[in-house]
């Protein structure tokens, strides 16, 4: 924590914890420097209704903010259609309000905001003007690279408008009933970091376009069960070991003219990973990923005719799959740059005429994405952990003259950046365990130029300034597991008193392609939890991300296995400790980590005080193909694997309070995860409460339900931990 906090503290409650304005500051979205580098742009909440986003931006050379759209004056309050609701939940954004994307045409003039079902055009001098497209729902809207068109999904066909004009005209024709043109199948957009389902070229000459047909995909009746009403929905959902969508590609001109199919390959049952434009123009590039996620072929496509070779392909070793990445990024010269885990670690390699050069190398990890590319000076700018895998830094390396790596950001914070599209200047997002997310805009040397949103936590008016004083610092720390791997811990703790016993909130995730322990800001209700006399603490196991191909490798057709050895592991750890309470340590977990709680109360009963189970897997074979297949494999060829893995069979062990809490709209981790383990633990006389949210999904919260939530979860705990109340 910088500066000097306030003298004495105020007390956090449940309810200024989930008050706006939001105790982490502003929290602003969609960071994006516009593509002359001048300006910043953002979405940034409201401090009466921390929910609700409006679009501002920053000149960078004078410092002046302006609100460019205002989305409570412009929008109209339409209610979202299911589609774009859902889009949202996959987007983990579900419950904002307000403007939740944007996209800068080519001149750096005007800004396309899609707000309530309509699309407008503003521009920086404040104008605003709304595009003459039908009225209705549309997705996926952007800005054609060159600025000459914008494209947007309705009525599941692609339209393309053009802005010289503001003609919209339909390009594709048969999107109706199961056929949807321009967006991304479910798996997609849930699981493999893809939310569009067009893509243009540089020179806007050429856009390709995927077509999927869901009519395979086995239909999920998803019961939406709200407070006064129900609704009920025909969800293909594709449960693992079933068909999925069938994907095509086409490419075709800005009118929908000279359309080709992209040759795909002779197998169907394929995904569509990554689409990609050379620099100019004349080359697509297709990642296309086979079922098992076993093989990834880059595929270069000629765009005239649709004909695909193999460029090159990433595979994976045995008892592993191959992870998707954001990196392929297309330089000039034609060569690529690529993030492949070949050699045990995420590392960078650059492409060129069938060669390949290593850029990064070590026993650490850079994540799956290029931030940016200087081309003039050959550098490429990346994140990664090559300082310790608790802080994640901006680097940048040369990719002509492959060398040291330099890093552009302080030691102490956990960072993300995004860059202008020549790579000239960065906008670094970071926090750290006593400051909320900051973020500046930085030089290619990571030279601070301006703060963009400096947060301070120390200033008078930072709505936490209040509860410095009483802020509980994070320890970290390590052990060996089971296996003798090194697993990273941390904690917060109250002020401790000689010879007191402490009661523990054990929270977990547990799942792949997650790190939890890191000294980023951990947030205002960790702090009230520890307020409230608790231990907080958390450990990552083995099959969490960022340690390397073989750590995450571990859960490979073993999911709920190595993980829960790993949770208990620092359960026993906790009980050495001589300020820890052993026989109060409750345990909490949402999603994949609901999953866990279930699996650590199975495998180790009369370890845990209580254990909470939010929105938790019950059977994987319920859940989606592309997640479950990549680590567990086919259902139908690895029954027994699924078995171990379910939380079904050993139900009858929990001996431990159980408390289940699940949102009755959930289309991510259906309800019927939950209906199922209920019922089975009622046939085996298991004892457990239950808590459902009406007109929930995934994510259980908002205004007014969120501290029920937590009041709820504080009530069952604290029953079984004998800790006081929960503050009002």
């Amino acid at each position: 924590m910088t500066g000097e906090a306030v003298a004495q503290g105020k007390d956090l409650t449940l309810e200024r914890v989930f008050a706006s304005p939001d105790l982490a500051g502003t929290t602003p979205r969609k960071l994006t420097l516009s593509p002359d580098g001048k300006f910043v742009t953002l979405l940034r909440n409201r401090a009466d209704e921390k929910e609700r986003f409006d679009l501002w931006a920053m000149d960078t050379r004078t410092g002046e903010w302006r609100m460019l759209v205002d989305s409570k004056k412009l929008g109209t309050g339409a209610a979202l259609s299911e589609a774009e609701k859902m889009q949202r939940e996959r987007a983990r954004i579900g419950g904002t309000k307000g403007i939740v994307s944007y996209d800068w045409s080519a001149d750096s003039q005007s800004i396309l905001v899609p707000l309530d079902g309509e699309l407008y055009l503003a521009r920086l001098d404040g104008q605003v003007r709304k595009l003459a497209a039908a009225a209705g729902p549309k997705l996926n809207a952007v800005v054609s690279p060159a600025g000459r068109y914008a494209s947007y999904v309705q009525d599941q066909n692609l339209f393309v408008m053009d802005l010289a004009t503001g003609t919209p005209k339909r390009v594709t024709e048969d999107g109706a009933d199961t056929v949807h043109w321009g967006e991304a199948e479910f798996v997609a957009q849930e699981e493999m970091d893809r939310f569009t389902g067009h893509w243009w070229a540089r020179d806007d000459s050429r856009v390709a376009v995927e077509r999927f047909d869901e009519a395979p995909v086995g239909i999920v009746t998803r019961t939406a069960i709200g407070a006064e009403s129900t609704s009920i929905y025909q969800q293909r959902y594709p449960k693992a070991g079933t068909p999925n969508a069938l994907v095509e590609l086409h490419v075709m001109r800005p009118d929908g003219s000279e359309k080709v199919k992209v040759d795909l390959g002779t197998e169907t049952d394929i995904y569509l990973a990554r689409v990609d434009w050379s620099r100019d123009g004349k080359t697509l590039y297709v990642q296309r990923q086979n079922r098992d996620q076993t093989v990834l072929d880059v595929l270069a496509v000629d765009p005239a005719t649709g004909k695909s070779v193999v460029l090159f392909s990433e595979k994976s070793g045995p008892k592993s799959w191959v992870n998707l990445s954001n990196a392929l990024t297309p330089l000039d010269d034609g060569s690529l740059i690529w993030w492949s885990e070949r050699d045990g670690h995420g590392h960078l390699y650059r492409f060129a005429k069938g060669k390949w050069t290593q850029l990064t190398t070590g026993e650490w990890e850079v994540t799956p994405d290029v931030v940016g590319v200087d081309q003039k000076a050959g550098r490429v700018f990346f994140l990664g952990n090559k300082d310790g895998v608790l802080e994640r830094h901006l680097y940048a390396a040369s990719y002509r003259k492959p060398g040291a790596v330099t890093r552009l950001t302080e030691t102490g914070w956990w960072n993300s950046a995004v860059m202008d599209p020549e790579g000239t200047r960065a906008i670094v997002t970071r926090s750290n365990t006593g400051q909320p997310t900051q973020v500046y805009l930085a030089d290619t040397a990571g030279k601070r130029i301006a703060w963009v949103n400096e947060n301070a936590v120390t200033a008078a008016d930072h709505p936490y300034n209040p509860y410095l004083a009483n802020h509980h610092e994070r320890t970290f720390g390590t052990i060996k597991g089971p296996d003798g791997s090194i697993l990273h811990w941390e904690m917060v703790t109250p002020k401790r008193e000689p010879g007191k016993r402490y009661p523990v909130f054990f929270q977990h995730y547990g799942g792949p392609h997650s790190q939890t322990v890191s000294k980023a800001w951990g947030g205002a209700l960790q702090q009230y939890i520890v307020d409230r006399g608790y231990i907080w603490f958390q450990i990552d196991n083995r099959g969490s991300a960022n340690r390397g191909k073989a750590f995450e490798d571990a859960i490979w057709h073993a999911m709920g296995s190595v993980e829960v050895e790993d949770q208990v592991a620092g359960t026993n750890y906790l009980k050495t400790l001589d300020f820890v309470d052993p026989a109060k340590i409750v345990t909490y977990g949402w999603s994949y980590g609901g999953y866990m709680t279930l699996k650590m109360l199975e495998a180790a009963p009369g370890t845990f005080a209580a254990g909470v189970a939010g929105a938790p897997v019950s059977k994987w074979d319920l859940y989606d193909t592309h997640y479950t297949e990549r680590y567990m494999g086919d259902p139908t060829k690895v029954i027994e694997a699924y078995r171990r893995s379910d939380t079904i069979g050993d139900a009858a062990k929990i001996a431990d309070p159980l408390l289940i809490v699940h949102g009755m709209a959930d289309d991510n981790v259906v309800l019927e995860h939950t209906t199922a383990m209920a019922a089975t633990l009622q046939q085996r006389k298991v004892p457990f409460e239950m808590m459902l949210y009406p007109g929930h999904t995934h994510k259980v919260g908002g205004p007014g339900v969120s501290e029920h939530l937590w009041g709820t979860i504080f009530d069952f705990l604290d029953r079984h931990t004998g800790a006081a109340p929960a503050k009002p």
